[in-house]
């Protein structure tokens, strides 16, 4: 008995289901609500980062130095680096109304769509650059500085930067928006622009 093929008589349809959960998340749903609390907190990290500097809340960023009292975000961090080969691309971009600007751009949007859980690949290249060029202002391979004081570097190549980076990559590749998160609905919402999930 032979099978005959069957004829393809239309157009390819594209599915438009969501993204499969990852087996170790979907297996287990504690597994699940570990990564959304990792999301959630490393969301807050970033949008606690904005708030403090668009209004000056008094932690990082004192009243006078709010981003809506006039105050520049990355002046301060950045003409304070004297350490690593891009020092003075650093100090060049202190305070500069751009870098103002992506830098706050970049915080909230990055820490909006994580605590939600939506535009989590785009969350985890904005947010895995912003925190690699922070990295690189602070340069953990040196043990002194320009001025010749101590960095006081406990590690030379991983530090928290690092950190939230692999964060924001790992959440962003396990679908880590779906428990807790909008990811399911979101991915309804983009169909096949997967980069946009």
């Amino acid at each position: 008995m032979s099978i005959k093929p069957q004829e393809n008589t239309g157009p390819v349809q594209r599915s438009t289901e969501p993204a499969p959960i990852p087996d170790f998340v979907a297996g287990s749903p504690v597994a699940g609500k570990i990564l959304a609390v990792l999301r959630i907190v490393t969301g807050f990290v970033f949008l606690w980062a904005f708030l403090d500097k668009l209004f000056g809340l008094g932690y990082a960023t004192p009243s006078k130095g709010a981003w809506i009292s006039g105050g520049s975000p990355t002046k301060g961090f950045l003409s304070s680096v004297h350490v690593g080969p891009f020092e003075s691309m650093f100090h060049a971009w202190a305070g500069t109304w751009w870098a103002d600007t992506l830098f706050m751009l970049g915080l909230g949007a990055v820490g909006i769509a994580v605590i939600a859980g939506v535009g989590l690949r785009l969350s985890a290249i904005a947010g895995s650059l912003m925190m690699l060029m922070m990295w690189a202002a602070e340069w953990p391979f040196a043990q002194s500085m320009s001025t010749g004081e101590a960095t006081h570097s406990t590690n030379p190549i991983i530090d928290y930067h690092i950190i939230y980076a692999l964060i924001l990559i790992l959440v962003a590749a396990a679908a880590g928006g779906h428990t807790w998160g909008l990811g399911r609905r979101w991915a309804e919402l983009t169909g096949d622009r997967k980069w946009l999930r």
